[in-house]
């Protein structure tokens, strides 16, 4: 991950094709060391690829990853059938918490 957010924040800052050099020294500026391996890997699965539908792709692959429960700003964006499930799944968790708290309202408890 690290790899990649020196390379998105080099094309970010106008650089099209980060070289390894350009990866490695983002990172050392914050002292992190580099592997070459990784740096190699990372310019290589990017090669001849825009970083715009990259990010695209990356959305969609995202959008079906299962959040088990809470709908974020992200997944609600990715998805409206899944984000829809979800906030119904939330509503009825809400209306059970609220039929325990009105237990617990009316003084009742199991060892009082």
């Amino acid at each position: 991950m690290k790899y990649l957010a020196a390379y998105l924040l080099l094309t970010a800052a106008g650089n099209t094709t980060p070289s390894s050099e350009n990866i490695k020294e983002v990172l050392s500026s914050v002292g992190i060391e580099t592997n070459d391996k990784d740096v190699a890997s990372l310019l290589s699965a990017v090669e001849g690829k825009d970083i715009n539908e990259l990010i695209a792709e990356g959305r969609t692959k995202l959008a079906s990853v299962p959040t088990g429960g809470a709908v974020s700003g992200g997944a609600a964006a990715g998805g409206a059938a899944a984000g829809g499930a979800s906030e119904e799944a939330a509503a009825e968790e809400k209306k059970e918490e609220e039929k325990e708290e009105s237990d617990d309202d009316m003084g009742f408890g199991l060892f009082d």
